[in-house]
C-alpha cells in the first residue's frame, strides 16, 4: 500500500504539467515556522514558501483578516472602489517613497506593470531597459528576457526586444550601455535566486546618479527583499538610495497572491485609464491579508528584531563556515536572507545538502548554483536557528567526508 505522501504525488504527476520538480512531501499544515505533511512528519520551515510566508504559516491576524473578508466580499471589478484596496495602498504609501499604488497578483506582475510604465513615460523611441546579469524578474516573457539568466530563457526565444543585461557589480560598463533609446534601469537591491548577492552601496548610489544625469528611471524589484526580509520594510531604507519605482509581491500577503507598484505621483501620470489594468489585482480578500501582514511588521520592535536576528543567523553560518572550509567561503546576506556560499569544490554537492537537509526536516534551498539559502519566516525564534544549524552542521559533516 503507497503511503499517503506517495499516493498524493502520484494523483498529482497524473494531472500536472511537470513544470516542477518536487519533493516528496504532500504539505497539509503549516503552523508558525513549522511544516507537517500527509504522513505527520514535521519540518522546520527555513524557505518559508521563498520568501513568502514573512509572518509564518496561518498567522492568527492573518488568517482573521482573510476570514472576515471572505464573508464580506471576495471580489469587484475594480471599475469600483473597495475598503480592503484602499487602506493597503494608504499603507504602502504613508510608509515609503511612492504616493501611488497598482496592485496584480503576483511579482511578474509587478514587474510588468513597472516596464510597462517606464516605457510610456520614456515617450517615443525611449524603451530599453538596462538589468543585470544573473538577476531574476519573473517567468512572464517580457519578465525573462529582463532576467539576466540565459537557462530562464533557453527555448522561449526570440526574447521580446529592449532588454539588455549589465556586468554585475560593474557601474561604468553599464553607463556604455546607455542610449538616447534607454528608458530605465532595472535590478534587485539583493540578487535571491542570483545566489544572495547583495549590491553594493556605492555601485547603488552610482545607479541613482546615472538615471539623474541621463533622465532614466530607477526601479528596484524589492519582489524578495521588500516586506522586512532584509530588517527594514523595504530594503533601499538602509542603502541611502530612493528608486522612482519600486515592486512587490512575495510576503506582501503573507501566502495570498498579490503584487505591487509603487512610484511617485509625477511618474504615474503616464498611465491613464485604460492604459493598463488587472482584473483580480488588489482582490479584497488579497489587500486584506496584505493590509493585516503590514500591520503586524511595522508594530514596534518587529523590524529591529528582525535585524538582530538576521545578525545571529548570520554569524552562527560564519561558525559553519569557519568549520567547513572545504565546503563554505563566505556568509553573505541582508536581515534573514542569508546564502552560505559553496566553494567551487563543493557547488554539485548543493543539491545534496538540500535533499539531506529536507530529510533530516529542514526546508532550505540552493541558489544560483553558488548558495545554501536561508529564508526563515521573520518570526523565527534564535532556538529555530539553533536547531537548523545544528542540523546543517550534521549534514555539512557527512557531506564533508564525501569530498
Amino acid at each position: 500500500m503507497a503511503s499517503a505522501n506517495k499516493e498524493i504525488a502520484a494523483r498529482s504527476d497524473r494531472v500536472f504539467i511537470g513544470t516542477y520538480s518536487r519533493y516528496p512531501a504532500t504539505m497539509v499544515k503549516g503552523v508558525g515556522c513549522r511544516l507537517t505533511d500527509a504522513e505527520g512528519k514535521e519540518y522546520l520551515d527555513f524557505l518559508a514558501g521563498i520568501a513568502v510566508c514573512g509572518l509564518g504559516h496561518c498567522h492568527p491576524a492573518v488568517t482573521a483578516a482573510i476570514c472576515h473578508q471572505a464573508g464580506v466580499l471576495v471580489h469587484v471589478s475594480n471599475l469600483y472602489y473597495t475598503e480592503a484596496q484602499t487602506e493597503l495602498a494608504e499603507l504602502l504609501t504613508t510608509n515609503s517613497f511612492a504616493d501611488r499604488v497598482f496592485l496584480a497578483n503576483s511579482g511578474a506582475e509587478a514587474n510588468e506593470a513597472a516596464i510597462k510604465l517606464a516605457r510610456i513615460r520614456g515617450g517615443e523611441g525611449r524603451y530599453r531597459i538596462i538589468s543585470l546579469s544573473g538577476s531574476f524578474h519573473g517567468r512572464t516573457l517580457a519578465t525573462v528576457a529582463a532576467t539576466g539568466q540565459a537557462k530562464f530563457q533557453k527555448g522561449f526565444e526570440p526574447m521580446p526586444e529592449g532588454f539588455s543585461h549589465a556586468p554585475f557589480g560593474d557601474l561604468a560598463a553599464l553607463e556604455a550601455m546607455i542610449t538616447d533609446q534607454t528608458c530605465a534601469i532595472l535590478c534587485e537591491p539583493l540578487q535571491g535566486e542570483g545566489g544572495v548577492r547583495p549590491l553594493d552601496r556605492d555601485y547603488l548610489q552610482g545607479l541613482r546618479a546615472l538615471c539623474d544625469r541621463h533622465d532614466l528611471l530607477l526601479i528596484f524589484d524589492e519582489i524578495q527583499t521588500g516586506m522586512g526580509r532584509t530588517g527594514t520594510l523595504f530594503a533601499y531604507e538602509q542603502l541611502g538610495v530612493v528608486p522612482d519605482i519600486m515592486t512587490l509581491a512575495k510576503a506582501l500577503g503573507n501566502g495570498l497572491p498579490i503584487g505591487a507598484m509603487v512610484t511617485t505621483k509625477e511618474i504615474a501620470a503616464a498611465f491613464t485609464p485604460g492604459s493598463h489594468a488587472s482584473t483580480f489585482g488588489g482582490n479584497p480578500v488579497a489587500s486584506a491579508a496584505a493590509v493585516a501582514t503590514m500591520k503586524v511588521m511595522l508594530a514596534d520592535g518587529f523590524l529591529a528584531e528582525v535585524r538582530a536576528k538576521g545578525d545571529y543567523l548570520h554569524e552562527q553560518l560564519q561558525g559553519l563556515a569557519g568549520r567547513f572550509p572545504a565546503l563554505a567561503t563566505e556568509v553573505r546576506g541582508l536581515g534573514l536572507i542569508q546564502g552560505l556560499v559553496l566553494t567551487e569544490e563543493a557547488v554539485e554537492k548543493g543539491g545534496t545538502i538540500v535533499a539531506r537537509m529536507f530529510a533530516k526536516g529542514c526546508l532550505i534551498n540552493f541558489a544560483g548554483n553558488v548558495a545554501l539559502r536561508f529564508l526563515p519566516p521573520l518570526i523565527v525564534s534564535r532556538g529555530e536557528i539553533d536547531q537548523m544549524i545544528a542540523l546543517l552542521a550534521e549534514v555539512l559533516a557527512e557531506v564533508s567526508g564525501e569530498i
